[in-house]
């Protein structure tokens, strides 16, 4: 092992970059932890009751479509990060493919949408806690309680690598576990619906056609098929990261997005009245059916995993947005460098990023205490700017394959990259073209597009930021070199 680090800390220094982290995560802690950001759990719970209503039973395909989409960006992913396994992801990543600028909006879009789903991700754990303590929380308690979590979340990340590794692994025994355990409960003793629903539209047709239901049910899959890339955020505290990240990455897309698809039908399935979620009877159809199956007591037992799920997901994504901002620092791209680029010497994470990054979302989450439509707007843009921040690197791919990069990492896609690149480009595209599509039903113009407003006001201010203050020019790191560094010679 100890010949394994060497080898890549010598690979670092050759990318530019020394050695500051303790390279302690392990190729199954770091697809834990790409897992239980990706939570499945938590990504069915928390839309599932959108999906229903907007689409019915039929909205279960979008996981299978995302699945397929965000494999294809996957599998770009795994070959930039192989070739530059560096901590922060999608910022160096942008900045060897492509250079400085492209770099820096990158990392400023996918920043603010992790900043953001950590709130969101918290916000939505909120409610459980209050069915566990037997409560109805209000907008303040809901909100004080979320901030709790984010405190909670930052304290373990401070930590170190190894607490966040070993509490990332429990997360995920406990979210496949309790989804394995919940499901097959379900659909062994309490299913009422047959397999044939998921095919069943339920009325959900507007001007002759059911494709606009359909498509406003597409967050169900979108909201869950992402967190792979948290494996690369890390590169730099796992050993051998040209092998084992990409390995994480397609396992956490396989294995998590399985476990969705078995609970939304387990979910499904199990419903007496699909008609009473579908027409919006039903505000809690989650709720409800794990009351009637587990009774009280049992189903505060499935919250207590659905809670573990909820609090390992906001883990794995401050970790992912605090070394984020760390590699932001390190190459001076922001202000106050310095101090956010400092990495604890007794815990080796960068403690200043996570300290800042815990202190955005309880911002956010403050917000939501007095304004909860404005914020459910602000939390909304977290999505599409993961989308946006993904397709900046396969773009990133795409423009560099196209002035001569040769990838030479562990992993290569050869003769397929071409076709890859602009397959996750069209995916990407058509993804974000979705979620931005103005929100059906008698609302205000601004709450209809307030999605494509808050996405447009990220991208305005990062340009207005970056033009002004010009803070990618102020660091000499390697930037825009994937396509002049050469292939390393074996003797």
């Amino acid at each position: 092992m100890t010949n394994m680090t060497s080898s890549d800390d010598d690979e670092l220094k050759a990318l530019g970059y020394s050695a500051q982290f303790e390279r302690s995560m392990s190729l199954w802690e770091n697809f834990a932890l790409g897992f239980t950001y990706l939570s499945p759990v938590v990504g069915v719970y928390s839309v599932f009751s959108i999906g229903m209503a907007s689409a019915g039973p039929p909205m279960i395909w979008w996981y299978v479509i995302a699945a397929i989409g965000q494999m294809i960006v996957c599998l770009t992913f795994c070959e930039v990060v192989s070739q530059f396994p560096i901590s922060g992801g999608l910022y160096p990543w942008c900045r060897r493919l492509v250079g400085k600028k492209w770099a820096w909006m990158a990392g400023w879009v996918y920043g603010w949408a992790l900043f953001t789903s950590i709130a969101a991700v918290c916000a939505g754990a909120a409610p459980y806690v209050g069915v566990l303590l037997g409560f109805q929380s209000n907008p303040v308690t809901a909100g004080l309680l979320a901030i709790g979590l984010v405190v909670v979340s930052t304290l373990t990340n401070l930590a170190g690598t190894r607490t966040l590794a070993r509490v990332a692994m429990f997360g995920f025994i406990c979210e496949i576990l309790g989804a394995i355990v919940v499901g097959a409960f379900l659909l062994l003793f309490h299913r009422h619906q047959s397999i044939n629903v998921i095919f069943h539209t339920y009325g959900l047709v507007k001007n002759g056609s059911y494709a606009p239901a359909f498509m406003g049910a597409a967050v169900v899959g979108l909201f869950t098929c992402y967190g792979f890339e948290a494996c690369g955020d890390v590169a730099e505290e796992t050993p051998n990261p040209g092998v084992a990240i990409p390995k994480a990455m397609k396992s956490t897309i396989y294995v998590g997005m399985a476990a969705s698809i078995f609970v939304a039908l387990a979910l499904i399935l199990s419903l007496p009245d699909v008609m009473a979620v579908v027409s919006g009877r039903s505000t809690n159809p989650i709720e409800d059916a794990l009351n009637v199956a587990f009774g009280p007591i049992g189903a505060k037992a499935v919250v207590v995993v659905v809670l573990v799920s909820f609090l390992s997901c906001a883990l794995s994504m401050q970790a992912a947005a605090s070394r984020l901002v760390y590699a932001y620092a390190r190459d001076d791209m922001v202000v106050a460098s310095g101090w956010l680029g400092k990495v604890s010497a007794t815990h080796h994470v960068p403690m200043n990023a996570l300290v800042l990054s815990g202190l955005i979302a309880s911002a956010i989450l403050v917000l939501g205490m007095f304004f909860a439509d404005a914020v459910a707007t602000i939390v909304s843009f977290a999505v599409v700017g993961i989308y946006a921040g993904f397709q900046m690197v396969v773009l990133g791919a795409t423009f560099a394959r196209a002035r001569g990069w040769q990838p030479h990492g562990k992993f290569r896609l050869g003769g397929w990259g071409w076709a890859i690149n602009v397959a996750g480009i069209v995916w990407g595209v058509s993804a974000i073209a979705i979620m931005l599509r103005p929100t059906d039903g008698a609302m205000a113009w601004y709450a209809s597009y307030g999605m494509a407003l808050t996405f447009g006001a990220v991208i305005v201010s990062g340009l207005i930021y970056m033009i002004a203050g010009r803070p990618y020019d102020r660091s000499d790191a390697p930037a825009g070199d994937a396509w002049t560094r050469r292939a390393p010679v074996k003797s």
